[in-house]
């Protein structure tokens, strides 16, 4: 998902698509129409998805471009990218790829999406010049990105948590919502070169059978800041999770987890 190898799997391990799914993916393909549709993603495109993942924006790209068109999905972890090569039974050419160094000719795809991925970027506008680069003239960049954490309650509450026992990591954990700025977001696109920007927050509604199904996807150690709570003792992990209940009982309703999260849809072309 970004330019850090372990930032999402561990290192020399298999990504478990089922828990990325509970812990991510349930939220993140809910935008992915709207990011194809801000990259005006259409039947014949080249397309290439950016730190595809476990393949979200991929999926249903394929479907949008038809057998006339192509999907190429790249991502830096090598374990990520065969958990989607796997989901998407060879429905996409699959590269390991730097998203700040794509390894592609200039003007080679029609569009360039990338779905939560650029926030974990070291240089985003180095990214994103990246995908002007490869896009031909005329051609769409889109990228989905978290809001602020209190518009996030399904991944801000486990930050602020987790930051309280591993505070060297507090940065890293609030990543995820670096770009939650749509003015911040709308300068790096015009500075990376792309015309016609557009930045809108959106926002998808979903619901958890309780908040036990909510922790089992935390449990289950994929994904940046699961992979971290595991690090923690028992006792830890223990507040960690009370603390968290806590800030989201207001979210309960019958026992289910009613959470709403709000993204940003960046555009332009190139």
């Amino acid at each position: 998902m970004s330019s850090d190898r372990g930032l999402h799997a561990a290192a020399g391990q298999e990504v478990s698509a089922d828990a990325y799914d509970r812990y991510l993916g349930r939220w993140s393909r809910l935008f992915v129409p709207s990011l194809l549709a801000a990259a005006e993603v259409s039947a014949g495109n080249r397309v290439l998805d950016v730190a595809t993942g476990t393949g979200e924006a991929a999926a249903m790209a394929v479907p949008a471009v038809g057998h006339t068109g192509m999907v190429v999905g790249t991502d830096i972890s090598v374990a990520m990218l065969e958990t989607a090569r796997a989901r998407l039974s060879g429905s996409i050419r699959a590269v390991t790829a730097d998203g700040q160094l794509l390894a592609f000719c200039d003007a080679s795809f029609d569009a360039v999406v990338c779905q939560l991925g650029l926030m974990f970027f070291p240089e985003p506008v180095r990214g994103l010049a990246e995908f002007g680069r490869v896009l031909r003239k005329g051609g769409c960049a889109a990228v989905c990105v978290i809001s602020s954490a209190d518009r996030a309650p399904m991944w801000g509450p486990l930050a602020d948590a987790l930051s309280c026992y591993l505070p060297d990591q507090r940065e890293a954990f609030h990543l995820g919502f670096a770009l939650a700025d749509p003015k911040r977001l709308e300068r790096m696109l015009v500075g990376a070169g792309f015309c016609d920007v557009q930045v809108k927050p959106e926002t998808r509604h979903g619901t958890i059978a309780s908040f036990d199904d909510y922790w089992a996807a935390v449990e289950a150690g994929t994904g940046q800041m699961p992979l971290n709570y595991l690090t923690l003792s028992g006792a830890q992990r223990q507040e960690v999770r009370k603390e968290v209940r806590m800030k989201l009982l207001s979210y309960v309703s019958n026992g289910r987890l009613e959470m709403s999260v709000e993204m940003l849809i960046g555009s332009g072309r190139a």
